[in-house]
């Protein structure tokens, strides 16, 4: 009789299926919707994910400019930025880059900031793409809508 063997299987690049998913970011909170969108970049909610391989999905935002933030962190929050020159320290609001010419960037930011800095990290954003409005030229690959708002009361600003 054989005995029992316990293995763990490792996901590579070879048997990993990537799908495609579609949020609409309009009327979300920017952390509530990021950390989602983080996970399934990581391929998290899959049972095959590996830490050291790039298991996870396409995330396509639409909506982008319409993300939202709870209480008044719209206009108290600072982001910073520095130049590289002594002094060089700079600092904006959400509101400001919102009203600006590329309102994606604060989700992009928010997203960025919670997957792992170095090449696997790297590989997993240019997984993502955030568009402002509600075209994208993705249509050909049928992606899958995930509903977001539905999934927690808390997700959406004033539900």
């Amino acid at each position: 009789m054989k005995a029992l063997t316990k293995t763990t299987q490792s996901a590579n690049a070879a048997t990993v299926e990537k799908k495609w998913v579609l949020i609409d970011a309009d009327g979300l909170v920017v952390g509530r919707v990021a950390t989602i969108i983080a996970n399934i970049l990581r391929g998290k909610h899959k049972p095959s994910f590996t830490p050291h391989a790039d298991c996870g999905d396409n995330v396509i935002v639409i909506n982008a400019e319409k993300v939202q933030f709870t209480g008044k962190k719209m206009a108290d929050k600072r982001y910073y930025k520095h130049t590289g020159y002594a002094g060089g320290i700079k600092e904006t609001s959400p509101e400001k880059i919102l009203e600006g010419r590329f309102p994606e960037r604060v989700l992009e930011k928010a997203v960025e900031r919670m997957i792992p800095r170095g090449p696997l990290g790297r590989q997993q954003m240019r997984n993502l793409r955030i568009f402002a409005g509600t075209d994208h030229p993705h249509e050909a690959q049928n992606p899958e809508v995930l509903d977001v708002a539905s999934m927690n009361r808390k997700n959406k600003v004033g539900a």
